[in-house]
């Protein structure tokens, strides 16, 4: 029998878009692709040469797609720093890295998706 562990308490919005982070933002900055984000933390891919340990705090800076109208977004750009919670081998030359903010963003990234859904289903012409 499968069962749900389901242990996060917000929705994460999946989606594919740089991202540059380091240690600290004088220092150079890598790059990496989001996977997936939720307004407490995010999940992105570095390469592993690269990539941070668990423990470690970065700086991140990032764009999360922001529900504007019907079937439309904007990009709003954020900075925040946070600590590294785990670090996943993807390949032998890619890593998967979650990071907690210290600081949630203002808003839920998911619900701004599930508003747009929501939207589209409503706005669906009639049958004639």
């Amino acid at each position: 029998m499968l069962t749900n562990q389901e242990r996060r308490t917000e929705a994460r919005l999946r989606y594919n878009w740089p991202m540059w982070f380091a240690e600290d933002f004088a220092d150079e900055l890598t790059q990496g692709q989001m996977i997936d984000i939720s307004s407490g933390g995010a999940a992105f891919s570095c390469f592993a040469d690269n990539c941070p340990y668990a423990g470690d705090k970065i700086t991140a800076r990032f764009s999360v797609p922001k529900y504007t109208g019907p079937h439309s977004f904007d990009m709003t750009n954020f900075v925040r720093h946070g600590k590294i919670c785990r670090v996943e081998e993807i390949s032998p030359y890619v890593r998967r890295v979650a990071v907690q903010f210290a600081d949630p963003l203002p808003f839920k990234p998911a619900d701004s998706e599930k508003f747009d859904n929501e939207m589209a289903v409503e706005i669906e012409p009639a049958a004639v």
